[in-house]
Parts: structure tokens; sequence; C-alpha cells
């Protein structure tokens, strides 16, 4: 490849990635299309970080991939995805947007701190373990 053709890939590149960026967030109904009885599998800065199963009527089951799942909702608010589990009662509020026929999720509680990225999904229910018992 000459260096005409590597600096015009290179700003394709770029534009494609700007592109990405200034795409609309998922409306609600687009989110639902998208995830209704999937289980997607999560990660950040190319590490495994999570999974959410995604159930009819909005219900959601999260998991750290650490066998403990954590039940849930979601809603709408505000054109952001919101969450609610079990054991956290404060909406915890994304935006998502597709990329390469993935998601690119950002959390908008502090959208400095996570920026999360589809690596997988299939239509599996997550392993989740009972719960614990014994002293």
């Amino acid at each position: 490849m000459n260096l005409k053709a590597a600096i015009v890939s290179g700003l394709l590149a770029g534009l494609s990635t700007l592109g990405a960026i200034a795409a609309e967030p998922m409306s609600a109904g687009e989110f639902e299309r998208y995830v209704d009885g999937k289980t997607l599998y999560f990660g950040l800065a190319g590490q495994a970080y999570g999974a959410e199963e995604y159930l009819p009527d909005r219900q959601v089951r999260w998991s750290f991939l650490d066998g403990k799942c954590k039940e849930g909702f979601w809603y709408e608010e505000a054109g952001e995805i919101c969450f609610v589990y079990e054991d956290t009662p404060d909406p915890q509020c994304w935006s998502f947007f597709r990329e390469d026929d993935k998601l690119r999720a950002v959390f908008e509680n502090d959208p400095a701190s996570t920026v999360l990225y589809e690596a997988q999904q299939n239509e599996e229910p997550m392993m989740c373990l009972g719960p614990d018992v014994g002293v």
C-alpha cells in the first residue's frame, strides 16, 4: 500500500469512528427489539465485565460472571435506558448505540467512567447459582 492509500484508509477509518460516536442513542423500542429474548455479554477495556439476560416485560437478570445474579427491570426515561435491580433501588441509566451490529453502552450516571461493549450474544439463559445457604 502506498502512502497516499494509507492516509486515505486512515481518514476513512477515522470518519467511520466519528460517525459511530455521533450516532443517536437507541430509543426504548429499538433497544427492546434488539435485546428481547437474548443474553448479552459485555466487555470493558478488553476484559469480560458482565452479562445480562433480557426477559419478557422488560425484566432482566444481571451477573458480573461470578454465578451471582441480580433480578431487575428496565425502563426508558428522558431518552436513556434505566435499570433498577433488587439490591440497588437507585436507577442506573445508560445510552445504547448500535455499532457494527453490536451495542456500545455509556453509563450516564457517570459517562466518564464506564463504556461497555457487547462482546457476544446468545439465546441461552445465564448460569446463576442458588442463594448462599448455611452458616
